[in-house]
């Protein structure tokens, strides 16, 4: 009767995908899993062989001692069955884009909606960059060494049922501050339309803020604070988004729905009550 090898047996009726990181992810669990099951074994016959050896069961002795031996060359083929099982070069995966693809396709499988945008994938309320130097990613600004692609799609997915940590008074006030700020610097009237993009420049000024506050970040606070419906900001001053043809215009600021839909913003006033 034909045997199937160690690495055969791990993959036979698995049903599983066999490629990318979670494929190799898998064949590597269920080796681990079969080497725990035979080193088991050896540990009971080794247990046996002790106790016959001890009370003089020589007979007994003889034959635990043959099946020590063929369980630890199982042991042996096992443990060399899931030391080849991880296949994949992660640093290679992680920064070609295929390892950026395979999390998008694991999300729409899991129906969680996700997009790339440029560098980054937008999942709300959470933003994940690829880290390929340190085999990474950081969500939210905190990196996650746990990359593959079901675990991360299903601790999105437990954010987005948590919902997001967001006061919309305090952004609100910095989105008003950075709005004068363009509409000073622009020479225009107070309550004019300015562009997002110039209002986002005016709150990074400084050396390294944009690389502390991205305009993915930038774009999803937006978003919250739309849906907030906080407009009411210091001074009795009213914001207003503005949008017209701008959304089909460059220095568009795109961001992620709660619904999964693509979510875009161009413009803002910022009006006092007296012009309301």
């Amino acid at each position: 009767m034909d045997t199937l090898s160690p690495m055969q047996d791990q993959e036979a009726g698995s049903g599983q995908d066999t490629t990318g990181l979670e494929g190799a992810l898998a064949r590597v669990e269920r080796a681990v899993e079969a080497s725990s099951k035979a080193v088991a074994s050896l540990a009971r016959e080794l247990k046996r062989a002790h106790a016959a050896a001890a009370s003089g069961q020589v007979r007994e002795l003889r034959r635990t001692l043959d099946a020590v031996q063929a369980l630890a060359g199982e042991v042996v083929q096992r443990v060399d069955a899931a030391a080849t099982a991880y296949d994949v070069d992660e640093v290679d995966m992680l920064g070609s884009g295929a390892y950026a693809k395979e999390l998008l396709a694991a999300a729409e499988a899991a129906d969680v909606a996700m997009f790339a945008d440029d560098d980054r994938l937008l999942c709300y309320p959470s933003i994940v960059r690829v880290l390929p130097g340190e085999a990474a990613l950081e969500i939210d600004r905190k990196r996650a060494r746990g990359i593959r692609p079901s675990v991360v799609v299903a601790a999105l997915a437990k954010a987005q049922r948590a919902g997001p940590r967001f006061k919309p008074a305090p952004f609100l006030a910095s989105l008003v501050g950075a709005y004068d700020l363009v509409v000073a610097g622009q020479g225009k009237e107070p309550g004019a339309v300015v562009r997002l993009l110039e209002v986002y420049n005016a709150l990074t000024l400084l050396p390294g803020q944009s690389r502390d506050y991205t305009r993915a970040e930038f774009a999803r606070d937006l978003y919250l604070l739309d849906q907030s419906g906080e407009t009411a900001g210091p001074g009795g001053r009213r914001l207003r988004w503005a949008a017209s043809s701008g959304t089909r215009q460059a220095g568009v600021l795109t961001t992620v729905a709660m619904s999964g839909q693509q979510q875009r913003y161009w413009g803002i006033a910022v009006e006092s009550e007296d012009s309301r």
